[in-house]
């Protein structure tokens, strides 16, 4: 990132990128203050890369908002930065925070006859790549991956395709996960104090009983406006001897409306107990240990660790010096409660561990469960 601003400060008259997979919180940091002259973008146009959380679709918004022209080719694999007419960028990372940020990459500053010729080879990207992409196009694929989040499960939902162009062959890499780069992270609990699961129950079971699968559900008179989409939800089972909170599993959520994420008569007649929690955040793209609940991540063991610095709110409240800052209090009763950044971090990094010692359940394995059936139309 630091080599890519230097090279946006000396000349921001005419900005190429090619990336394949683009997040919006890196377009947001890397363009931050600039003044730029032109923008274009290559990128890839495959719709199941947006719906998996790969690349993001408000992060061609934003770009678009900027007066950047975005172009498609169908296993695009290649990152090159362009700034002006002298300097260029050729490197391993996309346009993402992970790529940016976090992972170990490679590249190189091309200056001179070097720069002409990454110059040259992005044009030749662009010419082939077609028709810059209109906000009404964008809009048509948000409205087809938004419906088939929603109305299916990861073991029936279709491929969206690609359209991008078709230029030349290759073959696909291996896509990032979605959980690499979520920004804002919740702790839902299922179960309550008077009714705590045996840390053998199996997580498979948990999943028929409570739905969340496709649902983190909240009770009557608690409408859940805090998630929004993109967030990670985190599963957590209360469980006894001894009592703690089990995750065992996250998915990703789609922010709470009105009407469509309330519990429907087909729900109430399938799980009866949600007239008493009937309002919810569905989730998409789950990830669930093939395993008993006992052996998911401990709430607890992150409590003790982190402290205050476990949750938003208790982080929060230790900075202003005002407030509780005991994560136990904090949880108690709460159906839900959101992450600090580094709870967040902690959280994904212990149940990555958890899924590689002990398995991930299969999408045939939740494909026997049920699953939402929504009208497109409504």
């Amino acid at each position: 990132m630091k080599e890519l601003r230097a090279a946006l400060a000396a000349d921001s008259s005419q900005v190429a990128i090619a990336s394949p997979f683009i997040k919006r919180g890196a377009v947001e940091d890397l363009l931050a203050g600039a003044d730029v002259g032109s923008l274009r973008v290559v990128t890839r146009f495959n719709l199941d890369h947006f719906s998996e959380g790969v690349s993001d679709t408000s992060a061609l918004r934003e770009l678009m908002a900027r007066g950047a022209r975005i172009r498609g080719i169908k296993r695009l694999h290649a990152k090159l930065y362009l700034f002006g007419d002298a300097r260029s960028i050729i490197t391993s990372a996309n346009l993402t925070e992970a790529g940016l940020l976090k992972n170990h990459e490679l590249g190189v500053v091309a200056e001179g006859a070097p720069a002409s010729a990454c110059r040259d080879y992005f044009e030749a990207l662009w010419d082939a790549a077609g028709e810059d992409l209109e906000k009404s196009r964008l809009a048509h694929w948000e409205e087809r991956i938004g419906v088939a989040r929603l109305a299916s499960g990861a073991a029936q939902r279709p491929g969206l395709g690609d359209e991008g162009a078709e230029v030349g062959h290759g073959s696909e890499p291996e896509m990032p996960a979605w959980f690499a780069e979520p920004r804002r992270g919740f702790v839902k609990f299922f179960g309550e104090a008077t009714n705590r699961a045996p840390r053998d129950y199996p997580v498979l079971e948990e999943l028929r009983r409570g739905g969340a699968h496709w649902a983190c559900t909240y009770p009557v008179g608690k409408r859940p406006r805090a998630p929004r989409d993109g967030d990670v939800m985190f599963m957590g089972r209360l469980v006894h001897s001894p009592d703690d909170t089990m995750i065992y599993g996250r998915a990703v959520a789609v922010r709470y409306e009105e009407g469509r994420d309330d519990a429907s008569a087909e729900d109430l007649e399938l799980r009866p107990w949600k007239k008493d929690w009937p309002h919810y955040i569905r989730v998409h793209h789950g990830e669930f240990l093939d395993a008993p609940v006992g052996e998911g991540v401990s709430l607890r063991e992150m409590m003790d660790e982190l402290g205050a610095h476990a949750f938003g709110p208790t982080e929060e409240n230790l900075e202003n010096e005002s407030g509780n800052i005991d994560p136990r209090m904090s949880i108690r009763q709460a159906a839900a409660i959101r992450l600090s950044p580094v709870g967040l971090s902690w959280l994904n990094e212990q149940l990555e561990l958890a899924f590689e010692e002990r398995g991930k359940l299969q999408p045939a394995q939740l494909a026997s469960l049920d699953w939402p059936i929504l009208d497109p139309a409504a």
